[in-house]
């Protein structure tokens, strides 16, 4: 008899829904769960900031949403911003983790995502954690005659006391960005939310607050997640994913960032689900409140987008598919 396969474990799926655009992708967001994966056991959280003094206005979704959301299917997960609110709204992702059940498992994902196949079917390790290799080495930003890449993340490493050459891709050139452990933050995952958001936590602030001096000329803003999150990961004893995890950012699921981008460049199944789920009137009377998603997908102007490229042959670089997007007026967010 041939090996058995792992059988998926059951795990919970969290997202930040606050208002504005993110309450509306997290519809679309649980509309393509429900969809593209009827057999899903777990629990999908939408974890929503409350109001406090890290935020100037209250940063709870419309009543609207938070109903059709739980008629979806989601358990809106109320939770406090004690470090980063609207000056850093990517640290949502880091606070709002200790919300979560804790000692059950968790893939947490941004908002704007779609599932395009069966998730729950994808055979996640929860002892080893990883995340998005979907990523262009934005970060660091070298400067002439400043640290390279070696010393700037080693810095991090050390300042923790992580072994970094175990953390090194040894197949990619040194001081080439793809040897270093680097991670987009639209998806990872870990078998308790309260011990990585915890350390996720520290790891930022520290390097917020008290950052390596190789460190003094880089932006951390919007970097600091991403920063922090190859740190974590690897101190779990987690890295790159493997094939196992290959239909993420691909066949399972679509981290798309915004409409244009995704109608530019993502397969004809991705707009298929899409548009699919966000036709029934329940949904759309609530998503086309938001004057991208009513142009994009319901005025079809996303269509004119998807005429402009060759999936075949794309830029070879985002930045080009926005600015040819935004020439030609079409980028909206």
């Amino acid at each position: 008899m041939g090996k058995a396969r792992k059988t998926p474990r059951d795990f919970n799926i969290v997202i930040v829904g606050q208002n504005g655009r993110l309450q509306y992708e997290a519809v679309m967001f649980a509309a393509s769960l429900r969809h593209s994966d009827p057999d899903f056991k777990g629990r999908l959280f939408v974890a929503e900031p409350q109001p406090g003094d890290k935020w100037s206005k209250d940063p709870r979704m419309s009543e609207d949403v938070r109903a059709l959301l739980e008629h979806l299917g989601a358990e809106i997960l109320p939770f406090e911003s004690r470090h980063f609110g609207q000056d850093y709204p990517y640290g949502n992702k880091i606070e709002a983790l200790v919300a979560l059940p804790k000692d059950e498992p968790f893939v947490f994902f941004d908002t704007d995502t779609l599932i395009t196949g069966p998730l729950s079917k994808v055979a996640f390790d929860f002892d080893r954690p990883a995340a998005s290799m979907r990523r262009e080495g934005m970060w660091p930003v070298l400067e002439l005659y400043g640290p390279g890449y070696s010393e700037t993340w080693k810095s991090l490493y050390d300042r923790f006391g992580l072994d970094f050459d175990s953390s090194l891709d040894t197949g990619q050139p040194d001081e080439y960005w793809e040897r270093y452990l680097y991670f987009n933050a639209g998806w990872f995952y870990y078998r308790c939310p309260h011990e990585f958001g915890t350390r996720f936590t520290e790891y930022a602030l520290e390097i917020r607050d008290n950052a390596p001096d190789p460190l003094v000329c880089q932006e951390l803003d919007p970097w600091l997640d991403q920063v922090a999150l190859p740190l974590v990961i690897h101190s779990f004893g987690g890295g790159r994913p493997g094939p196992e995890l290959d239909g993420l950012d691909g066949d399972i699921t679509c981290h798309y960032r915004v409409l244009p981008l995704l109608y530019a460049r993502e397969s004809d199944h991705v707009v298929d689900v899409l548009e699919t789920v966000t036709a029934p009137n329940k949904i759309k009377k609530v998503i086309k409140q938001y004057d991208p998603i009513k142009r994009m997908i319901f005025q079809r102007r996303g269509h004119k987008v998807r005429a402009m490229f060759d999936r075949e042959n794309l830029p070879n670089m985002e930045k080009k598919i926005r600015n040819q997007i935004k020439r030609a007026g079409f980028w909206m967010r």
